[in-house]
């Protein structure tokens, strides 16, 4: 039986948002999904949104920039007029925030033009975790989320770590760390959960722009109990178990899915 809620996936059409997208429209659950692509890579986006239809869920993709307002804005009017309207009850009963797009440059390097600058450490904190908040508002101000709804927002280790080139990832990182524990003491009365998934390290093509992205595999595999990275499937299906179940109670959380990779050293 066809769902009457939906899930917003910031980030769907590829990496840690493909596969959640996947895995909630398989369980029945309708996809809003947010990305940002060019025409060399639309195809794929194309395959990904037949495969969810194929799945026979309700599917819209909008292919614009989440960081900015107004784009949130038209993106939540279409939604909340046209594509709403008519259905019994629809609900987004999940957001979840994957956007990875930010800047790889190091603070400090020997030519100050080659060195992270201003426009680029705030789009990258911006893009990364304040467009959290700002989603987050204007979905519960819009009464588009409800009791029992729940955020899911992908951090990693580099909030804590440092990684040559992440410093201003990192920063992002701790920062959507921290915004999720304000939006979980916020939306507490009302019955939403928000937490952060911290997935071990995953083969996608955000890690894979990361110079030294084959050391960090390497070390990984190394430290693993279970001998293999985390896949994009481990962290789809914990959403899929958790999505539909009365835990409220877990809110304000930084969810290690790893493997045990974060345990050995």
């Amino acid at each position: 039986m066809k769902k009457t809620h939906y899930a917003l996936i910031l980030g769907a059409s590829s990496g840690f948002g493909k596969a959640i997208s996947l895995a909630l429209a398989g369980d029945g659950v309708n996809i809003l999904g947010v990305h940002l692509d060019r025409t060399s890579t639309m195809p794929a986006v194309e395959d990904h949104i037949k495969n969810l239809k194929s799945l026979g869920v309700d599917v819209h993709f909008f292919n614009s920039n989440a960081a900015d307002p107004h784009k949130r804005a038209d993106i939540l009017d279409e939604i909340q007029n046209n594509i709403f309207p008519g259905k019994e009850n629809p609900v987004i009963k999940v957001l979840v925030h994957s956007l990875a797009f930010g800047t790889l440059r190091n603070f400090i390097e020997e030519e100050p033009a080659n060195a992270l600058n201003q426009k680029q450490m705030e789009m990258t904190i911006d893009v990364m975790a304040n467009s959290l908040v700002y989603w987050t508002q204007d979905v519960v101000h819009r009464y588009l989320m409800k009791a029992g709804g729940k955020i899911y927002a992908m951090t990693s280790s580099g909030s804590k770590k440092v990684i040559p080139f992440y410093g201003a990832v990192s920063a992002a990182k701790a920062c959507l760390e921290s915004h999720i524990r304000q939006l979980a003491y916020e939306l507490g009365n009302k019955g939403i959960a928000a937490n952060t998934i911290l997935a071990g390290v995953t083969d996608t093509p955000a890690l894979n722009k990361i110079p030294g992205a084959m050391d960090l595999k390497t070390a990984a595999l190394r430290k693993n109990p279970q001998g293999r990275l985390t896949t994009t499937e481990d962290i789809a299906n914990f959403i899929l178990d958790n999505y539909k179940r009365d835990s409220h109670w877990m809110t304000g959380c930084i969810i290690h899915l790893d493997g045990g990779e974060s345990i050995t050293e």
